[in-house]
């Protein structure tokens, strides 16, 4: 790994204390901040803290900031002893990676998280305000530790097994801590929230958007973490759940004690067609319950937009963009990418109970998968606050997807210049 990259914050043999000494001494160049440092005062806390008149409102993500530590073996890995390798230190956290490649991609995204006053935390908010990103939303305390996932990987690059460690997110990402930003939920165009939020937080965010009619963004995280669609599910736009998510999110919703769809069963002759309509009963579920549209990511088959009627009617983003810098180009050099009709007649589309588009994937040179998803997510926002409708802003999160995997760091440092590559992608209707 290249370190000029800014992403990795380590990279050393498996031995924990040389790691943990690495994190110490980059700590050293960091000033900490206080507990007061992060504290509104009674008068903001009062009327929540929003816009300066002249500033035009970005997308708010309320989720996780993350240090990912990243375990790569250079052999197979052996059971009860340890395995020569490397490990690596990076940003991460669902919610942050989202709201980085926003960031990279024209748009200025708010967050709302909560970190340590410890070494994870420094270098994670030294890395916010580097690139002038707003830490007014991260909540920074003393009395926990930042949140920390170690992620195991295969030598194919695929994630083996990871452990999480979140408590500071479960416990005081809180709805006291989300309803001081009321007005930036309520003046955004989109708000994403991610599900290592607790149940709480998730409806106190949802609630906020809704009063304004802002649409909001379920990132499901995991499959346990999915389950959490539950209570909140009336009140989400739309979502994106891989195949295992979706199966959970829709056994939660339909029953909670009683799983009514069986994990998907996928191998290399299962063909687009064939598992789309595998997914279809759970996708159907989940739109019958209030989501106007489900984006379900397949891994190298790339994705299915899915609705109950034509996608294109769907308002998700700022009904008037104000368009300026990067995102301008955004939405002059994608604006043509429209799907390929194979339906005969609008009267069809609009008679389907579950209309989907696939969009494929790009051939990419794959370096590793962390962080797909998230670019996906992310490229797809940044596109809608741009103006682009959901059809393009897919694509373009299936091309910063792209950039993802072939980046050795959880979002690419060229993400822009990745996403020209989704003039190429042709979404079709999957009959």
């Amino acid at each position: 790994m290249n370190s000029d990259s800014g992403d990795e914050y380590g990279s050393c043999s498996t031995t924990e204390s040389k790691a943990r000494r690495r994190l110490e001494h980059l700590s050293l160049h960091l000033l900490p901040l206080r507990t007061s440092d992060c504290l509104l005062s009674t008068a903001l806390l009062s009327g929540g803290i929003g816009l300066e008149d002249d500033e035009v409102a970005g997308p708010v993500m309320v989720g996780g900031m993350v240090m990912d530590i990243h375990a790569i073996p250079a052999t197979p890995a052996l059971p009860r002893t340890t395995t020569p390798g490397t490990v690596q230190y990076m940003r991460g956290g669902v919610g942050r990676n989202v709201a980085e490649c926003v960031s990279k991609l024209g748009a200025k995204p708010f967050m709302i998280s909560t970190v340590g006053q410890d070494p994870a935390g420094n270098l994670l908010l030294e890395h916010w305000t580097s690139v002038g990103l707003s830490t007014q939303g991260i909540q920074r305390r003393h009395d926990v530790g930042t949140a920390v996932i170690c992620n195991i990987f295969d030598l194919d690059g695929e994630l083996a097994s990871a452990v999480a460690s979140v408590d500071a997110i479960e416990k005081y990402l809180n709805p006291e801590w989300i309803l001081n930003f009321k007005d930036s939920i309520s003046s955004a165009p989109i708000v994403m929230i991610d599900a290592n939020l607790n149940s709480s937080a998730l409806e106190v965010s949802c609630q906020l958007a809704a009063k304004s009619g802002t649409p909001v963004w379920f990132e499901p995280v995991s499959v346990t973490k999915s389950k959490r669609i539950a209570s909140i599910v009336k009140y989400v736009t739309i979502a994106s759940p891989n195949e295992d998510e979706l199966i959970a999110m829709a056994n939660a919703v339909s029953y909670k004690d009683k799983a009514m769809f069986e994990p998907v069963k996928v191998n290399d002759e299962t063909s687009v067609k064939s598992l789309f309509w595998t997914l279809k009963p759970a996708i159907q579920v989940l739109l019958e319950a209030g989501i106007k549209a489900v984006l379900v990511t397949v891994g190298s088959r790339g994705a299915f937009l899915c609705s109950k009627g034509w996608p294109g009617c769907l308002n998700i983003g700022p009904k008037v963009p104000k368009l300026h810098g990067f995102g301008k180009q955004l939405y002059e050099s994608l604006l043509p990418i429209r799907p390929s009709i194979k339906f005969t007649t609008s009267r069809e589309i609009h008679a389907a109970s579950v209309v989907a588009l696939h969009y494929p994937c790009l051939p990419a040179s794959v370096v590793k998968l962390t962080g797909a998803g998230d670019c996906l997510v992310g490229g797809t926002i940044a596109s809608l606050c741009s103006g682009l409708d959901l059809f393009q802003s897919v694509a373009v999160g299936i091309a910063s997807a792209k950039a993802a995997v072939e980046s050795d760091t959880n979002v690419p440092n060229d993400a822009r210049s990745a996403v020209s590559a989704a003039k190429l992608i042709h979404p079709q209707l999957v009959p």
